[in-house]
């Protein structure tokens, strides 16, 4: 049987030339590069060189690359170690409803710390009203923390300005670019963007491997005490090949593949919504993710369906990853005023560069058939 891949936005394969490009640090070059022997320093040279382009990739004159385990690490850096480090200024932080779990839980565990956390609404595609951020900034506001692009709806806030009103404020500013890093130009210092989030493993690089920039003169305090790696700011031995394979990918990914994405994207799109009773989540066009189409479909279960396309070779998702066992509907479509039987009924494809539009057009019939279905056994549909 044909296997379909189209989960991308939870992860993707790690690209042969990525590999290719780690293993030397596995077996020959494989010092530590807190070493000063000659190991250490070939090692040291690795991972500088690997900052210098994944800086360039991101417009961070002025900035320095932290790097982390991954997303999930780099976020709970940026929110809690601007949060500690800055409480002599205030005990405010700015998110908003969409952000992912682990911004989201960070803020959580912050409120129960003694910091009080203002989460901002957003519209029917997903968007933050700029204006709801200027009114929510206080004396005391420390961080204001927006996704960039949203991983379940694909929505592409509009970071420059929402940046701009942080910095006039005086206000950090932080972005998760998780999803959007290499896919939606960025340029950190006209963005005005204190702290992003990036990692390696949504673009065809290794899992485990994150990074933080972070702007000069943004205080922060170590989640981890140890040995004072990456600047002091992060200790830990550093993942020499993982950070190689993080360079390599990014510098791997081009506008080409954007634009192949995009059009598959559009294509898939456009055959979902034929189906009755379906409609698209998050917005159309260029304010989406390249990879992203989220659909949802009445008087069905998203999970039913998702079992349905793998019987079919297809792997799909009902959104975040790092969610996707609850039974909860999902915050996100929560808070763009879906009912949560409408919540349920949804699901997300995430286009890669490897697929093709063949595989497109057999993923929109295998939908359509699904639904059918589906619906004939519904609970939920009127009869």
């Amino acid at each position: 049987m044909k296997r379909i891949y189209m989960d991308n936005a939870a992860t993707t394969r790690v690209d042969p030339e990525v590999i290719d490009a780690m293993m030397p640090y596995f077996r020959e070059d494989f010092g530590n590069m807190a070493s000063l022997h000659s190991f250490g320093r070939e090692a040291e040279a690795a991972v500088d060189d690997a900052r210098r382009l994944l800086s360039k990739k991101a417009g961070a004159s002025g900035h320095r690359l932290v790097f982390t385990s991954g997303g999930t690490e780099s976020n709970n850096f940026a929110l809690k170690g601007a949060a500690f480090a800055n409480r002599d200024k205030g005990r405010h932080i700015i998110t908003t409803k969409i952000e992912h779990d682990c911004v989201l839980n960070s803020a959580k565990w912050l409120a129960k710390n003694g910091f009080d956390v203002t989460y901002l609404p957003v519209d029917r595609e997903g968007f933050v009203d700029p204006a709801d951020l200027e009114a929510a900034i206080r004396k005391d506001t420390i961080i204001a923390s927006i996704i960039h692009a949203n991983n379940e709806i694909g929505t592409i806030e509009p970071i420059r300005e929402l940046g701009r009103i942080a910095r006039e404020k005086g206000v950090l500013f932080h972005t998760d670019a998780c999803q959007s890093f290499t896919k939606v130009p960025i340029d950190l210092k006209k963005d005005n963007v204190d702290l992003m989030t990036i990692n390696s493993h949504k673009i065809y690089g290794p899992k485990g491997v994150g990074g933080l920039f972070v702007g000069e003169g943004v205080r922060l305090d170590p989640l981890l005490s140890g040995g004072g790696q990456e600047f002091g700011l992060r200790s830990g031995t550093v993942n020499v090949a993982g950070i190689v394979g993080f360079a390599k990918a990014a510098d791997m990914m081009k506008d080409s593949h954007v634009r192949h994405m995009e059009k598959l994207r559009d294509r898939l799109i456009e055959g979902g919504l034929r189906i009755d009773e379906s409609w698209l989540n998050g917005p159309e066009g260029g304010r989406r993710l390249a990879n992203n189409a989220h659909f949802s479909f009445r008087h069905i279960e998203g999970e039913s369906l998702i079992i349905h396309l793998d019987f079919s070779g297809i792997a799909a998702s009902t959104g975040s990853a790092c969610s996707s066992k609850s039974l909860e509907p999902s915050h996100v479509l929560m808070a763009i005023g879906l009912k949560p039987e409408e919540a349920h009924g949804s699901i997300r494809f995430s286009v890669g560069r490897e697929n093709t539009p063949d595989e497109v057009d057999f993923v929109l019939d295998s939908l359509a058939e699904a639904v059918e279905t589906l619906r004939k056994i519904s609970p939920f549909k009127k009869r």
